[in-house]
């Protein structure tokens, strides 16, 4: 029994946690992020990606500046902005989106072909290097966008530029015995980016080439280094023979552990789960279900971080998840909302939101700053001053959120997630409305119309009021989370009993016009383990309360954390502070001995340990951070 998510028109946000940062982004971000895309922004990284259109378009003369996929930043900037538009009316914006998309239809070829490095810098060169070349990814990012602002506003310029773009691209590659050309994408996004243009247009080559990407992709684990044989030429010089990089390793259906660039696999693996949604594939939902499965169950950090190496932006083995050399990439994080978008979408199940809930709480948000201005590529869970972001192999470990980058994929992938938040909240099929994330606000669906108040994630109450549209006879799937042990439902003030579900507890009953409904979720500060292989964390414990994932700060607890304890005697206190929830509880310091080495065991000294929600980490004074405490 599957379920589509709510249309993200459908869905307005009125929420304590959400709307401000929403309104964050479309305040700040979004125009901060403009102004860096047309370099009017004083950051040391210029992006130069509105310029190079104008150069492509031959409106000006000048050098293409970036990297090659300068496009794609762009475009995930015109695609928050559509998303935005369903929050609120922003004209000046849209203002500004309608005029690059004229741009974007100037720049474009008379074949429908659309990328500004090959068109300024190497028109010769086109298609010859998909490994690095990124010319799939950057279509897919502007389909994408094209998608989500005809949904938005109804104008169909720039979609019906981006089919003349997709359409091409259906034309050239496929099945060499149908004449087109064998070809995958080196970085996977155009897969999913050609499922969803063939959900809105009905159009069945789009379907088929994103299947043939996925079917090819692992068919010919020696593609990437038969391509680069045919040319005398690299761009970044990247190992053509390194197949689990690409997951080029095994047929798609076939793969069963996550591997490679973390970002690339995620892409690609929530376009699987799409695909498998569409067609009805139990091959592709079972390889979706095991790569869920190792990632989740033996590759993700505490905070959903998704990556444990610089060496490739990539996941290594189960168990290795070191907490200061990590990679945790923000658009990973971002990646793994989608896949368990899809996910939910085959199969209700509250695991998948349970992820949706980790990442969005923890692991995307704290890619940013709160106040929109600057971001984080890298997201660490220790961070030690003098190491982290200096010395070798700690480089790229920032202590600080930088302005800009010039591999700039994070800061605006991040504004597309959070003015999408809508399209995560609910979803429905004949019969259900499920509700996945806990966003006060007014959801508008086939079935009914459902309020929801809530001070969620720091108060674990949640009241629904339900209007029934159709039918009164319908079923509310509420998701339980995982890291609840206790709760309960009200109707009309009579408590409700009913079998939970696969993670959902279904209410069924002859709905009235606002009816009440309303969940007690039992919210306390948790101690959370690793598993004993993950080495990085043992002897250690993590602290939780309700989605939220929390860490120490030397602004609060002093330099040197690696010498605080905590008693697992101590109790964990909750405090409201400042609009959040801190905890904070009795632990000890190790005092500092004059010796390198001793043969007497350190003093201890008692202190009070204030913890602050991940996310929240890096926006007061600099200094040291750890997600991982030793009990002691």
């Amino acid at each position: 029994m599957g379920q589509k998510s709510a249309k993200i028109s459908g869905v307005k946000i009125r929420d304590e946690f959400w709307s401000p940062i929403q309104d964050l982004v479309m305040e700040e971000m979004l125009p901060y992020q403009a102004d860096v895309l047309e370099d009017k922004a004083d950051v040391t990284e210029k992006s130069h990606a509105v310029q190079n259109l104008r150069i492509a378009a031959g409106e000006t003369k000048g050098e293409y500046h970036g990297l090659v996929f300068q496009d794609s930043d762009l475009a995930k900037w015109l695609e928050a902005v559509a998303y935005a538009l369903n929050v609120k009316p922003i004209p000046n914006l849209e203002k500004k989106v309608d005029e690059i998309i004229d741009l974007i239809g100037r720049a474009q070829q008379a074949d429908g072909y659309l990328n500004t490095y090959f068109t300024v810098k190497e028109p010769e060169r086109k298609w010859q290097n998909l490994q690095e070349c990124h010319e799939l990814y950057c279509s897919g990012h502007m389909i994408e966008a094209a998608i989500a602002y005809y949904e938005a506003t109804g104008k169909d310029k720039f979609l019906n530029i981006m089919r003349r773009n997709a359409d091409l691209i259906c034309s050239k590659f496929g099945p060499p015995e149908s004449g087109k050309e064998r070809g995958i994408p080196g970085h996977q996004e155009i897969e999913l980016a050609l499922l969803r243009l063939h959900e809105i247009t009905g159009e069945k080559s789009y379907l088929e080439t994103a299947q043939y990407f996925l079917d090819e992709r692992g068919r010919e684990p020696d593609f990437f280094m038969e391509e680069t044989e045919k040319r005398d030429w690299k761009h970044f010089g990247m190992d053509p023979a390194n197949r689990e990089y690409a997951q080029n390793h095994l047929p798609a259906k076939e793969q069963a552990h996550a591997v490679g660039h973390s970002v690339r696999g995620i892409y690609m693996y929530s376009a699987m789960a799409k695909l498998a949604a569409e067609t009805g594939d139990e091959e592709w939902l079972n390889a979706c279900r095991a790569l869920w499965e190792n990632i989740t169950g033996k590759r993700m950090y505490i905070t959903g971080g998704l990556g444990s190496t610089v060496a490739g932006e990539a996941f290594t083995i189960d168990y290795d998840l070191p907490n200061d050399t990590i990679y945790a990439e923000t658009c990973a994080s971002i990646a793994m909302v989608f896949f368990a978008r899809y996910m939910l979408e085959i199969e209700p199940k509250g695991k998948y939101g349970d992820i949706m809930e980790l990442q969005l709480y923890n692991g995307a948000l704290s890619g940013m700053q709160l106040d929109g201005k600057r971001f984080f590529y890298v997201n660490p869970l220790e961070v030690v001053p003098g190491v982290s972001g200096v010395l070798h192999g700690f480089k790229h470990v920032k202590p600080q959120r930088p302005e800009w980058y010039a591999c700039a994929c994070c800061p605006p992938n991040l504004a597309r997630l959070i003015t999408s938040l809508g399209q995560y909240a609910w979803g429905e099929n004949k019969d259900t409305v499920f509700n996945h994330l806990y966003l006060g606000g007014r959801a508008d669906l086939e079935l009914a119309q459902i309020g929801c108040e809530t001070n969620y994630p720091w108060d674990g109450s949640i009241k629904y009021t339900v209007t029934p549209k159709q039918g009164r006879n319908f079923k509310l799937a509420i998701r339980i989370p995982g890291w609840c042990n206790q709760y309960k439902i009200k109707i009309k003030d009579k408590e409700y009993e009913s079998e939970e579900i696969g993670g959902y507890m279904y209410i069924q009953r002859e709905w009235s016009p606002d009816d009440i409904v309303e969940v007690k979720l039992h919210m306390e500060p948790k101690r959370i383990y690793a598993n004993s292989m993950v080495r990085a964390a043992a002897g250690c414990v993590a602290l939780q309360r309700g989605p939220i994932v929390y860490c120490l700060e030397e602004v609060d607890n002093h330099p040197n954390l690696a010498a605080l304890r905590l008693p697992r005697t101590s109790k964990l206190k909750a405090i409201q502070h400042n609009g959040i929830t801190v905890l904070e509880a009795d632990g000890l310091r190790l005092e500092a001995e004059a010796a390198l080495y001793s043969d007497v065991p350190p003093k201890t000294q008692p202190v009070t340990l204030r913890a602050v929600p991940y996310y929240y980490w890096g926006n007061r004074k600099p200094g040291g951070m750890r997600v991982w405490i030793q009990e002691g």
